[in-house]
């Protein structure tokens, strides 16, 4: 055989060879698409299937943790579905078993996300669930997109708060079932101020305990403890 006929045709053989392994590749590496029918089958009440819980529409097998996701487990209200809610509601039962985050707050869908990110480094991912957060040919949705941004918003807020709240010393503090609690500063008075991300960040307004000197006492916002002197560096609360 000649020469140029002898490299052409094993160019040939070696572009067919990586064709079919592109294409068992991209086979392999597809992952499965579920419907929330399917999915419920994998609830681990029958033995010979693996336990599967989803999370924003991501799938995990986590037969692994089957003492805790198997029947009788402890979490075994997420197998079998995607409750992302639940991850920070707490509301195992009924309506609070469900995929949708509508009212939570940035720094709760924050904490789902969060939640999703542990699934991805401790379970094997398995595949998609079509509905809310996946289309039918596994692409994310535009809600998905949604609670990413969202989350992100979160995660920068917090961390605003967190650079803000740094420049002002909390209070130390301590609570006992005898003595109840208290707060104090080994230098300043402890005062309550609002935290003024906090509204953003959870849709409530919420207050710390943090110590400030006495020439920052005059400042607006400051609340002093009830019950609590003036100049007193420890508060009952």
């Amino acid at each position: 055989m000649p020469a140029k006929k002898l490299i052409t045709s094993s160019c040939f053989g070696i572009a067919v060879l990586v064709a079919l392994i592109a294409f068992l590749l991209k086979f392999h590496t597809r992952q499965k698409l579920f419907t929330a029918e399917e999915l419920a089958f994998y609830n681990g009440t029958d033995e010979s299937l693996p336990i599967l819980l989803g999370i924003l529409g991501s799938v995990f097998d986590v037969t692994k943790g089957k003492s805790h996701y198997g029947a009788g487990g402890g979490y075994n209200h997420f197998a079998g579905r995607d409750a992302s809610r639940a991850f920070v509601s707490g509301n195992f039962t009924g309506d609070g078993l469900t995929d949708s985050l509508r009212g939570l707050s940035s720094t709760e869908v924050h904490s789902v996300v969060g939640w999703r990110d542990f699934y991805f480094k401790s379970y094997k991912f398995v595949g998609r669930l079509v509905g809310r957060y996946y289309d039918s040919q596994g692409n994310p949705t535009k809600y998905l997109k949604g609670v990413e941004a969202k989350a992100a918003r979160g995660a920068q807020l917090m961390e605003k708060q967190k650079n803000m709240e740094a420049k002002q010393p909390s209070c130390n503090s301590r609570w006992s079932q005898d003595d109840g609690g208290e707060v104090w500063c080994d230098d300043g008075f402890p005062r309550l101020v609002q935290r003024p991300l906090e509204i953003a960040l959870t849709g409530k307004m919420s207050k710390r305990c943090a110590c400030f000197n006495e020439s920052q006492l005059g400042q607006p916002g400051l609340e002093v403890y009830n019950g609590c002197d003036y100049l007193a560096k420890r508060c009952r609360v």
